[in-house]
C-alpha cells in the first residue's frame, strides 16, 4: 500500500485532529525514510519522534533527525570570542537537554530509540547558524517521509516534537504530496534538508552528533526494545479516559508527565502518612505536584475523599481551577465574587451526603478568607470521613488569625510554598511545621534555572542614598524603636504594636527614598525601545519636589503615580498601572496585550505581582519595592524568571537603598558609621542571595565589597543581623 491510498489532510491541526493517530502512524506504517527537522534538541523531542515508527522499522527504514541545540547568550559569546570550541559548547548544550523521563512509556521510547542509534536505523545531527554577525539558532521545523514506491510527502508547521505540542498546545502542519502539482515544494523541501544534513546550506553549520552525547542515550539500553509501544500507549490513555468517566475523584491526566523530582515529592508525601511540605520554587509546578498527590491518595482510599484546597487570592483559585478540572474534578468555587451563585448551599449537601455516605468524593477550592468563615468553618470541621487539607502559599497561615483555622479532622495535609519559613516568625514557621509535618521536596530557584524550568538572569544592583531629610527621619526613627523593642532574659526579641508600627514606618523611607526616581531614569534610558518591561514599586508616597524638571514646590505622591508620570508621560513610554484598583477582567486584558508587545511597553505594578499573578512574558525589571523579607524578594525574582518563548534570560535591576553617598563616608565618625550599619547590612543579604545564582554574580560581589569596605561592615555583623 502507498502514500496515495491513504487518505490525507492537507493540514492537520491539534485540537481536531490525532496528529499521531491520524497522520503519524498511518504514513510511517508505509515509509522507508523519514528525515525531520525538529527545532530545538531534547530527549523529550526524541520521545516524541519514536512515535509511528514501528512500520517504517517493520520496512527496514531509515530515520534523519537534524536539531538545534539551546544556546544561551553565554554559550554564543563564548564560541564568538573562541572561550571554548563550537564542538564544546554544542555538546554541553546536548548534554543539558537531556530530561528526566517522566513515565514507563518514556523510559520504553528512550530505550527504543537507543536500539535504533545503536543499530545504525537513526541518524542525528545538530545545526547551528554562523553568518557575518555572529551565531543564532537553527529552528527549522519540516519532515519528509518516502514511501516504497517513491511517493514522497513533505510536511512543514509550527509542529515542535514535544508533548505539549501533541496534546496542549494549539499547532498545526500543512502537508504536500509529490505525486500532485505540489511536487516542487515536496522537491524543494527534500533539497533544503539534503543540504542542511550535508553542511552546504547558507549560513547553516551542521555537525555529528556528540559522542557523549550518543553515550547518554546508549545508558538507555535497558531491556529488548517493544516495537508495539504505540499500540499499547493507546490503550493505556484509553483505559485511563475510560476510568476517569467510571471513577468520581482525582486522576493523573495522560497530558500530565510528572517529573522526577515531583513523583520523589510524592512517594515522599505517601511515606509520611500523606503529611507535608512541598517547598517549591515558582515555575516548578506546585500545581500539579499537590494535585498529583491528591490522586495519589484518593487510589489509595479506594477515591473515597474529601478535598479541600485554599489560596490565597481569587486569582489564584481561578488558576487552580482549569488544573482541578484536568484532574478529573468538578470543585465548587467559594469566595465572593464566584459565578457559582448557589455555592453555599451545594457545601452543604456535598458535606451532608458525603457524611452519610452518599457521595464517596467531593472537592472545594476557595480563598483564605472565605476559608475562615464561621460558615465554611463549621461545615468543614463537621466532615467525619477521610478529607485532604491543600494549601497554597502556605506560609501564610503561619499568621495567628489564619493559623487556628486550620482543621484537626482533616486526615491528611498538604502544604505548597516556594518560602514556607516565615521572616521573623519562628514561632508561627514552628506552627505550620507541626501542623503539616516535615519537607517532602525542597526544588529551589536554581535547580530550576539548572534544569531549564526557569530563565537564566542577570543581575544589576543599583545603589541609591537616603536624602539628608530621609536620614534624619530614619535615624531617629530607629533610635525609637530601639527603646520600644523587648529583650527576654534569654535574648529573645520581641516588638510591641509601638514598635511595629515604626519598623513600618521606617521601611517606607527606605522604599520611597527620592533617589530611586533619579536613579531610575538613568537606568531605563537603555530600555525605552523596548518592551516586556516590568517596574516594582513599593506601597508607599514620596514627598516629590519634581526636583527631575527642577521645580521645588513639595507635594507628597505615590510612589507608583511618579514612576508611572516619569514613563509615560516624560519618557514616551506605553505604560499602564497593574494594581489591585484595576478589576480582575482589566488585569487579564492588560496582561494579553503586555505579552504582545506592541501597544504596551511597560506594567508598573504594586503587591498584587507577590503571589500568584503569573506574567511570563516579562523580560526586564526594575525593583524599587525595597524588601529585607525572602518571601517577598524571592517571589517578586521569581514571577521574572517564568519561561516564554525567544526570552532567553531575564534581567533584573534591584534598587539597594544605602544612608549615604560613598564619597561623604570620610566625614563621619565610627559612632556614626555603626548608627547607619543596619540598613546596609540587610540590603546585603538580598543582594547576596540574587546574586549567587545570577549569571553575572561577580558584578553584583563587587558592590557588595565596595560597601562593606565603606560601612566597616565584618563578618561578625553580618552574621547577626540587627533587626533594629
Amino acid at each position: 500500500m502507498s502514500f496515495q491510498e491513504l487518505s490525507l489532510k492537507a493540514e492537520y491541526r491539534s485540537f481536531s485532529d490525532d496528529m499521531v493517530k491520524d497522520f503519524y502512524i498511518p504514513v510511517l506504517d508505509k515509509s522507508i525514510r523519514y528525515d525531520r527537522a525538529v527545532g530545538f534538541f531534547s530527549s523529550t523531542a526524541l520521545i516524541e519522534i519514536t512515535r509511528g515508527l514501528a512500520g517504517l522499522i517493520r520496512n527496514k527504514g531509515k530515520v534523519r533527525i537534524i536539531a538545534s541545540p539551546r544556546l544561551s547568550q553565554e554559550d554564543i559569546e563564548a564560541i564568538t570570542y573562541g572561550y571554548k570550541s563550537r564542538y564544546e559548547i554544542i555538546e554541553l548544550s546536548i548534554l543539558r537537554s537531556f530530561e528526566e523521563e517522566s513515565n514507563m512509556f518514556d523510559k520504553k521510547r528512550l530505550n527504543l530509540l537507543a536500539h535504533l542509534i545503536t543499530n545504525g536505523i537513526v541518524d542525528i545531527k545538530i545545526a547551528l547558524i554562523e553568518d557575518s554577525t555572529g551565531f543564532g539558532i537553527f529552528h527549522e521545523k519540516m519532515g519528509i517521509v518516502e514511501d516504497s514506491f517513491g511517493n514522497r510527502l513533505a510536511f512543514s508547521g509550527s509542529l515542535n516534537e514535544t508533548g505539549t505540542a501533541f496534546s496542549h498546545n494549539y499547532e498545526s502542519i500543512d502537508v504536500f504530496k509529490s505525486w500532485t502539482y505540489e511536487s516542487e515544494r515536496v522537491e524543494t523541501k527534500e533539497n533544503a534538508f539534503e543540504q542542511i544534513w550535508n553542511s552546504e546550506a547558507k549560513n547553516v553549520i551542521t555537525c555529528d552528533f556528540p559522542k557523549l552525547a550518543v553515550e547518554r542515550l546508549e545508558s538507555y539500553l535497558v531491556e529488548e526494545p517493544d516495537y508495539d509501544i504505540d499500540d499499547k500507549e493507546i490503550y493505556f490513555i484509553n483505559s485511563t479516559v475510560k476510568m476517569a468517566k467510571e471513577i468520581s475523584g482525582p486522576i493523573i491526566p495522560d497530558k500530565v508527565h510528572l517529573r522526577k523530582y515531583q513523583l520523589e515529592a510524592i512517594e515522599k508525601w505517601r511515606i509520611h502518612q500523606f503529611r507535608g511540605i512541598f517547598d517549591m520554587a515558582t515555575g516548578t509546578g506546585k500545581t500539579i505536584t499537590g494535585l498529583g498527590a491528591a490522586a495519589e491518595i484518593a487510589k489509595y482510599l479506594n477515591y473515597k475523599l474529601a478535598i479541600i484546597i485554599v489560596c490565597p487570592y481569587q486569582h489564584l483559585v481561578d488558576q487552580w481551577i482549569e488544573d482541578i478540572e484536568l484532574f478529573n474534578m468538578k470543585p465548587i468555587v467559594a469566595h465572593s465574587a464566584s459565578r457559582q451563585k448557589n455555592w453555599k448551599k451545594r457545601l452543604e449537601q456535598q458535606v451532608e451526603g458525603y457524611n452519610y455516605q452518599i457521595k464517596n468524593h467531593f472537592c472545594l477550592v476557595t480563598t483564605n478568607a472565605t476559608f475562615s468563615s464561621n460558615f465554611v468553618q463549621e461545615l468543614l470541621k463537621s466532615i467525619e470521613r477521610p478529607l485532604l487539607l491543600i494549601v497554597d502559599e502556605a506560609h501564610n497561615f503561619g499568621a495567628q488569625h489564619l493559623n487556628t483555622k486550620l482543621l484537626e479532622n482533616a486526615n491528611y495535609r498538604l502544604a505548597l510554598s516556594a518560602t514556607i519559613n516565615r521572616h521573623n516568625d519562628e514561632e508561627g514557621t514552628s506552627n505550620l511545621y507541626k501542623y503539616f509535618g516535615e519537607k517532602c521536596v525542597e526544588y529551589t530557584l536554581e535547580m530550576a534555572i539548572n534544569n531549564d524550568m526557569l530563565t537564566p538572569y542577570y543581575y544589576y544592583p543599583i545603589p541609591v542614598f537616603l536624602t539628608p531629610e530621609e536620614l534624619q527621619e530614619y535615624q531617629e526613627l530607629s533610635s525609637q524603636i530601639a527603646k520600644a523593642v523587648r529583650v527576654d532574659k534569654f535574648g529573645k526579641v520581641s516588638f510591641s504594636e509601638s514598635a511595629k508600627f515604626l519598623l513600618l514606618k521606617r521601611a517606607r523611607i527606605v522604599a520611597g527614598a527620592q533617589d530611586k526616581i533619579l536613579k531610575l531614569r538613568e537606568a531605563i534610558q537603555n530600555h525605552l525601545e523596548e518592551s516586556h518591561i516590568l517596574v516594582y514599586c513599593g506601597a508607599t508616597t514620596i514627598n516629590d519636589p519634581e526636583y527631575i524638571e527642577g521645580k521645588t514646590d513639595e507635594e507628597e505622591k505615590r510612589q507608583i503615580d511618579i514612576v508611572t508620570n516619569l514613563l509615560g508621560n516624560k519618557l514616551n513610554l506605553k505604560v499602564s498601572k497593574f494594581t489591585s484598583e484595576e478589576s480582575a477582567e482589566e488585569r487579564e486584558e492588560l496582561k494579553k496585550t503586555f505579552s504582545k508587545g506592541d501597544h504596551l511597553q511597560s506594567l508598573i505594578a504594586i503587591r498584587c505581582l507577590d503571589e500568584g499573578v503569573n506574567i511570563p512574558s516579562i523580560r526586564t525589571a526594575f525593583i524599587l519595592a525595597s524588601s529585607t523579607n525572602p518571601k517577598e524578594y524571592i517571589q517578586r525574582r521569581g514571577r521574572v524568571l517564568r519561561k516564554f518563548p525567544g526570552k532567553n534570560h531575564a534581567k533584573i535591576y534591584d534598587f539597594i537603598t544605602l544612608p549615604i553617598p560613598f564619597e561623604l563616608m570620610g566625614e563621619l565618625s565610627s559612632e556614626d558609621i555603626n548608627s547607619i550599619k543596619s540598613l546596609p547590612i540587610r540590603e546585603i543579604e538580598r543582594m547576596k542571595d540574587f546574586a549567587s545564582i545570577a549569571e553575572n554574580s561577580s558584578e553584583a560581589d563587587s558592590l557588595i565589597s565596595q560597601i562593606k569596605e565603606y560601612y566597616l561592615l565584618n563578618q561578625e555583623e553580618e552574621k547577626d543581623i540587627e533587626l533594629i
